[in-house]
């Protein structure tokens, strides 16, 4: 396969585009739990962390492609992570880690090293970069009310990385009709 020519030398991310309900409780969380100073972007889900600009052609035209012959995901939001210095919420969804194992042969000849890792737990950073008290003490006020939600997951968006906030490239619906 040939790869089109070069567009940008800005790094490129991929992340899950929410419905918006599940969205707004997302981002709610975000905001509130995530150091503001640090705070520059919307709740996300990441699917690749840093693809080379340089193979943005290839790059959209993979997601136009296969978002065509995907549908809506359903998305189980099911339980908090403590990361450490911060919290998350994981998501189950077996079809999106289908998805993102087909993009990430695709992609595999020029993946970073933590983009080629196996994506064992895909996952929405509410809370980071704070002590570790601070996330425990997160961690253990939200456990107390958490309960599992269901939600859906509706196209991918593709963002430039170019050392501050991410710049939205692109937008990518799931367009494939689903048999319900």
């Amino acid at each position: 396969m040939s790869f089109p020519q070069v567009t940008t030398e800005a790094p490129l991310l991929i992340t899950l585009q929410f419905d918006s309900d599940s969205f707004k409780r997302l981002n709610e969380l975000r905001e509130l739990y995530f150091p503001s100073e640090r705070n520059f972007i919307p709740a996300h889900l990441t699917l690749f962390h840093a693809l080379p600009g340089e193979h943005e052609g290839l790059i959209r035209e993979n997601l136009t492609e296969l978002c065509a012959q995907t549908g809506t995901l359903d998305l189980q939001f099911t339980d908090l992570r403590s990361l450490g210095r911060g919290v998350a919420i994981n998501v189950e969804c077996h079809e999106l880690k289908r998805l993102r194992a087909e993009l990430a042969r695709t992609f595999r000849p020029f993946l970073s090293p933590q983009d080629a890792q196996h994506w064992k737990h895909p996952h929405v950073t509410i809370q980071n970069k704070v002590t570790p008290e601070t996330a425990r003490a997160t961690l253990s006020q939200l456990n107390k009310e958490w309960r599992e939600w269901n939600g859906q997951g509706d196209g991918l968006f593709l963002w430039y990385y170019r050392g501050g906030p991410w710049e939205k490239a692109g937008d990518y619906l799931f367009t494939l009709e689903n048999d319900n």
